[in-house]
């Protein structure tokens, strides 16, 4: 089978069923216990991964069945780590979020007993031969956003501490997910289009415009120190996303005043959001492939924040007009994102979800013979 990010993939977060939901809303009234919210979300797993196998997806997920939030939960569950009200919820354009966050109760680190080995666990055991359990987490840099790392010097006398107990916490994580068998890692990331938005904020005032190059380098060092030394047969994509709740955004601004930085990210892909005018153009992706011959750069030309389905040869046009950047060979395609990164999902139905996929499929097939 080709080597993962494929030609055809997926961001990984899908439309919670109503089952689940519904299992959930009796679990907060107290009509069910924890062990029977798990065997519902188990049981709705089972069917999703079934549904993504006969579609003919390469790698398939839970759907993030298992979390709330598509970072947080995660987050959470690290060593060092814990939940907070932040009283304020997350600005999206058009609609707003709860107002769970994270904050630093000690120094990070390394949990054995995270609950997100026991779902990679639960979803490795569903897959069949020839098909490939794909495992999302977020990227460490979220920890560097929304006040979550506002107390780090409590716990640390300098930065350069604090950084490199995240990278060591998220590469055992991943060695962690390796030796249960997971060979395909996705760290998703909404920090690079933050700092693209603060970046153009700020070309007039040298002092902040400094703090977010500073930010930048600082996912750079993180991520590329916790990517040293992994098997050489697990790949580690990550997703650049620019906020999606309830088929909303957070951000907006072409790839370019990142470009540079993302190309220095020894990531084996990167899932690039690029399904409307708020990506930019592919210019930037010269730069951010970097002539990596084992890169890949998936296109993220489909929306999953809206139903209708986009043209199949506008999408192929536009992946030949990417192919003046990269190499055809160095190029896939995907959704620009998950379809429910919180449990509250997009405005779509999941009829709707599985067309998306299925275009996803069909196009890249048209392109990649091979795929």
């Amino acid at each position: 089978m080709a080597t993962a990010p494929y030609r055809f993939d997926q961001v990984g977060s899908l439309l919670r069923t109503a089952p689940l939901k519904q299992a959930h809303e009796q679990f907060k009234a107290g009509d069910i216990d924890a062990a029977e919210l798990q065997k519902v979300q188990q049981a709705e797993i089972k069917k999703i991964v079934a549904k993504q196998v006969e579609l003919g997806l390469h790698a398939v997920t839970d759907g993030e069945f298992s979390r709330s939030w598509w970072h947080l939960d995660f987050l959470w569950g690290l060593t060092g780590v814990d939940k907070y009200d932040y009283e304020k919820s997350y600005q999206f354009h058009g609609s707003k979020t709860r107002t769970d966050n994270v904050t630093l109760t000690g120094k990070v680190a390394y949990n054995p007993d995270h609950p997100f080995f026991a779902a990679f666990s639960y979803l490795q055991s569903l897959v069949p031969d020839g098909v490939v359990a794909k495992q999302t987490i977020p990227s460490p840099s979220m920890l560097f956003r929304d006040n979550r790392s506002d107390n780090a010097e409590k716990f640390y006398a300098n930065h350069t501490d604090y950084l490199d107990d995240l990278a060591t916490a998220y590469h055992k994580t991943l060695l962690r997910f390796y030796s249960l068998g997971c060979q395909y890692i996705q760290l998703d990331d909404t920090t690079w289009a933050f700092l693209i938005d603060r970046l153009n904020a700020t070309k007039d005032d040298p002092a902040a415009h400094k703090e977010y190059e500073q930010m930048a380098e600082d996912i750079v060092y993180v991520v590329n120190k916790l990517l040293t030394n992994l098997p050489t047969d697990l790949t580690v994509t990550t997703h650049i996303c620019r906020g999606n709740f309830r088929s909303t955004f957070l951000f907006s601004g072409g790839y370019d005043v990142v470009a540079d930085y993302l190309g220095e990210l020894n990531y084996d892909g990167l899932f690039l959001e690029y399904d409307n005018d708020r990506a930019g153009d592919f210019a930037p992706l010269a730069k951010i492939w970097n002539h990596e011959p084992k890169k890949r750069i998936v296109l993220g030309l489909v929306t999953s924040k809206f139903p209708e389905l986009e043209d199949q040869a506008t999408l192929i046009k536009r992946i030949h007009e990417a192919a003046h950047h990269v190499p055809l060979a160095n190029l896939a395609l995907s959704t620009q994102c998950g379809f429910a990164s919180t449990e509250e999902g997009n405005q779509l139905t999941a009829e709707q979800q599985w067309a998306k996929l299925k275009l996803v499929i069909t196009t890249a097939k048209q392109v990649w013979p091979e795929a």
